[in-house]
């Protein structure tokens, strides 16, 4: 797959279908964008399990914090990467030992690494590279053009109410 540039369909279908998220490198410093990242995609509706050594077995935003992917005790749906791109081949790792694997694999913005993607994608797991699920989302779902922001993508739909505080949901094309 091209992981330069990524179709609105498929970022859209990726938000659609997941409802758990392990949040490898989450903060509870609340002015670390792991945080803010953390806060939005619960006040979405979806289900978010921090991921940080230092802070397992405490709570970030209300949710158990676990240590590693392994200790999450149901399913993930996607796995989001807040760490530094020399840190994801031992995250694909953790990833490729779940069972069942989760379904997604995202690396947040200017985390990147082709080889541990190409490892992910041939077991079956989406990937998406150097994005951040929360602008996506806002750009998907129009929440984001309340700010004067040009989020390219425009319709003249009714927003999707999802749960969640003023949550939209993604439109599909």
């Amino acid at each position: 797959m091209n992981h330069d540039a990524y179709d609105n369909a498929y970022i859209a279908g990726i938000l659609n279908s997941v409802k758990t998220i392990a949040m490898v490198g989450a903060s509870a410093n609340d002015v670390r964008p792991s945080y803010f990242v953390l806060k939005y995609l619960l006040g979405k509706g979806f289900s978010v399990f921090p991921i940080n050594p230092g802070q397992a077995g405490k709570e970030i935003l209300g949710r158990m914090t676990y240590a590693r992917l392994a200790d999450v005790p149901e399913p993930i749906d996607m796995v989001d990467v807040f760490r530094g791109s020399a840190a994801v081949p031992g995250v694909v790792d953790e990833v490729l030992r779940r069972d069942p694997l989760p379904k997604v694999i995202w690396m947040q913005l200017g985390v990147r690494h082709d080889e541990a993607a190409a490892r992910a994608e041939a077991a079956g797991i989406k990937v998406v590279m150097n994005r951040c699920p929360k602008i996506e989302y806002g750009k998907l779902s129009g929440e984001i053009g309340w700010t004067g922001v040009n989020s390219g993508v425009l319709s003249s739909k009714k927003p999707l109410m999802r749960p969640g505080f003023q949550s939209f949901g993604v439109r599909q094309k």
